[in-house]
């Protein structure tokens, strides 16, 4: 042999060579049937297994990808107006049908903008605006900010929140009351509620179930009695105060 010529390959050395090549651009499949593996080009779409002999696509041998589980939809608890069923509901439906009884359940806000006489009942927003005027109506809301007139009974399952601007007759219910900051409101009679939270200054004998929350801003001129007080620096507080567990019910 001549000095720096390469000696010749042995037979079956090129082939060997080849299929190592050949075997880097496949890949592993496992029959679905049989579990035997078996190398397939990767663009093979299908095959025959080739222990067991039956036929199966390549993407039923190949293990698919976990999904990642989707994220819950947020979800807020109300009851059924008329069997009183708590269920859970999106919170951003506008409505759904009681599970027991297959009552509809209003979830929308109400903006009031002039003279309505008209009865509501959602678990939503129900707001009357300083011109509104809502007259001869049984309404039940979520929560209500009341900036005009209303006339009638209103039931409210979370917060009211009265503005200076409002002039309120007939019956009240609310969980919790509010009187923001920069209203002053004055109430004749006794004000009661399950609680409440002074912001601005409030003018009433009030009688509240749980807490009193008068904040650094709150004027408060009147008699108070109340589960808890809680007065924060800078609030004003004129009158008799008597903190007892003899609260009274969320009624105005």
């Amino acid at each position: 042999m001549a000095q720096g010529q390469r000696p010749p390959k042995a037979f079956g050395e090129g082939l060997a060579s080849g299929r190592a090549r050949t075997n880097r651009n496949k890949v592993a499949v496992p029959c679905p049937h049989c579990g035997h593996e078996q190398l397939e080009p990767p663009t093979a779409i299908s095959t025959n297994c080739r222990a067991c002999g039956k036929y199966f696509l390549l993407q039923e041998g190949v293990k698919p990808a976990v999904k990642a589980e989707p994220a819950p939809l947020a979800q807020k608890l109300v009851a059924c107006f008329e069997c009183g069923l708590e269920q859970p509901v999106s919170l951003s439906a506008q409505s759904s049908m009681c599970r027991k009884c297959s009552r509809h359940i209003d979830l929308a806000d109400y903006r009031i903008t002039s003279a309505v006489s008209k009865n509501f009942r959602t678990h939503g927003v129900f707001m009357v605006e300083t011109k509104a005027y809502v007259f001869n109506s049984e309404t039940r809301a979520g929560d209500a900010i009341i900036k005009g007139k209303f006339l009638g009974r209103l039931t409210v399952d979370r917060s009211l929140t009265i503005h200076s601007t409002a002039e309120i007759k007939g019956i009240l219910q609310a969980t919790h009351l509010i009187i923001p900051y920069g209203n002053a409101v004055a109430w004749k009679d006794l004000l009661k509620a399950g609680s409440a939270e002074i912001v601005g200054e409030l003018v009433a004998n009030l009688q509240v179930a749980k807490t009193v929350f008068l904040k650094s801003s709150a004027r408060f001129f009147g008699d108070l009695t109340a589960a808890n007080l809680v007065v924060e620096e800078g609030a004003i507080l004129v009158g008799a105060v008597r903190v007892s567990r003899g609260g009274a019910p969320g009624s105005l």
